[in-house]
């Protein structure tokens, strides 16, 4: 029976694969009805103990019950009736033509599990960044290790308990624990790694992963430009804008990044995204209950670091023990400022104000390829034309983030916001191996194929071709 919660000397890596490839063999895990009862088991694990999942992520982020049920719970909800919703439908053979050949046969790719996963989450959404690839991962009958940040200790706990409550522990596991945990865990072959984080850790996963010749996922980040046109409906964008910067204290891989607009747009852009703040955590965001903290005092003192490095235009305080920060917008910000060096990830927003909207796409194509793009616009010709020029992982127009919400969407970065994708049938091939299969009848035989050639073949072979 593989170990649910382990750590530090008590972890033997290579038994706990060990054990969990012995099982995955037994072919239990294939059966269409065990990933079923599995889904619904992880369903039940989060509808039973929603209060204390919400209670845990307010504990780790502060994070609101509501924001915490509308980003982390409901999504993981979406994500698993989804799945069983359209499990048998992706489980099916897809078929395949068959040349001339090699007829009479029937051609067809056969969806198979690829066997025992590695799924390494993240702090800033710990339980749905998690969670959300188990799902396809067992969709797909796999059997998983899974291993939550140790700086979301309190979602990290809860998930270590109550996962051998509800899903088979001879096919999961759930291990807590840091940098030797994890180590000891990239130490061993892996039939599929899915890392969520930073890029420098993104690296080492890499590395590690390629001694095993293991294929990766890798969701990282990166600085995703925000672009809004001179002809945007300013106080629509501003309101958006602002929750998906300003949800979570920031802390989202996909937030916008940066604003990109004419000076003229910004100097009416600026101030309804104050009002818009304003509206959602009150004038003093630190008193508000739904605004979230950094989260640790040392990412907090890395964020206070960028408030120097343009004109805070609102925001600004900060309190390095409380880890707080508050909604910042900063103008007058230099191109080679760190705060335009390095992803942000938290609720500092600079501003870049172009002289002429028509260089935004030579400033986003002169920099490494975010992990999304926005661009609000009332002109499709506009947005389209971005989206055509401008490389990004995901993109969503005249609004923030959305785009998750959409099971049918992949997501995923490219370049150094990362590689792969998951989410809906993306993440079921993801972690599934589509077998080419042809079977063929024992009649007709030509026999083009064997010596000795000659002519008459050759003649009849390039007729077939």
């Amino acid at each position: 029976m593989a170990s649910t919660r382990a750590s530090g000397n008590d972890l033997n890596a290579a038994a706990l694969v060990t054990g969990l490839r012995t099982y995955f063999r037994s072919g239990t895990s294939a059966d269409l009805s065990w990933r079923r009862e599995q889904l619904r088991q992880l369903r039940k694990m989060l509808s039973d103990n929603e209060s204390r999942f919400l209670q845990a992520l307010q504990q780790d982020l502060h994070k609101a019950p509501q924001e915490g049920f509308m980003t982390e719970v409901s999504a993981l909800y979406g994500d698993i009736d989804h799945a069983l919703k359209h499990l048998k439908k992706w489980s099916r053979p897809r078929r395949a033509s068959t040349p001339i050949v090699a007829q009479p046969a029937k051609s067809y790719l056969l969806p198979e599990p690829l066997g025992v996963v590695l799924i390494i989450g993240a702090w800033n959404y710990p339980l749905q960044l998690l969670l959300s690839p188990l799902v396809p991962a067992i969709a797909a009958g796999n059997c998983a290790v899974l291993k939550p940040s140790e700086l979301a200790a309190a979602t990290s706990a809860l998930v270590a308990e109550l996962l051998p409550r509800y899903l088979d522990n001879d096919a999961f596991a759930c291990i807590e624990g840091a940098v030797p945990e994890t180590t000891a865990l990239l130490d061993q072959r892996w039939d599929h790694i899915l890392y969520t984080g930073g890029g420098r850790v993104g690296k080492i996963v890499m590395a590690a992963a390629a001694r095993h010749l293991t294929p990766v996922t890798l969701e990282l980040g990166g600085k995703s430009p925000c672009i809004v046109a001179d002809d945007a409906n300013i106080e629509v964008a501003a309101r958006r804008i602002a929750w998906g910067k300003f949800t979570n204290a920031g802390q989202t891989c996909i937030a916008p990044d940066y604003l990109l607009c004419t000076r003229a747009t910004a100097d009416r852009l600026v101030p309804a995204i104050e009002r818009a703040v304003r509206e959602m955590f009150g004038q003093d965001p630190r008193q508000s209950t739904d605004y979230g903290r950094i989260v640790n005092s040392r990412h907090t003192r890395r964020l206070a670091g960028f408030l120097a490095d343009g004109e805070v235009v609102f925001g600004g305080q900060a309190d390095i023990d409380g880890c707080y920060i508050a909604p910042t917008l900063l103008r007058g910000v230099r191109v080679d400022a760190a705060v335009m060096q390095e992803e942000i990830f938290g609720p500092v927003l600079p501003v870049v104000e172009l002289d002429d909207f028509c260089k935004v796409e030579e400033f986003v194509n002169g920099r490494e390829k975010p992990l999304a793009l926005y661009v609000f616009t009332r002109k499709e010709a506009t947005a389209d034309r971005i989206l055509a020029r401008c490389s990004s992982g995901n993109a969503c127009v005249n609004d923030c983030m959305m785009f998750m919400t959409a099971h049918e969407l992949p997501f995923g970065g490219v370049g150094s916001s990362g590689m792969g994708n998951y989410h809906g049938e993306h993440g079921f091939r993801t972690f599934s191996h589509f077998k080419a299969v042809m079977k063929r009848r024992n009649i007709f035989d030509l026999d083009l194929r064997y010596a000795p050639f000659n002519a008459r073949k050759f003649k009849l072979l390039r007729l077939l071709r």
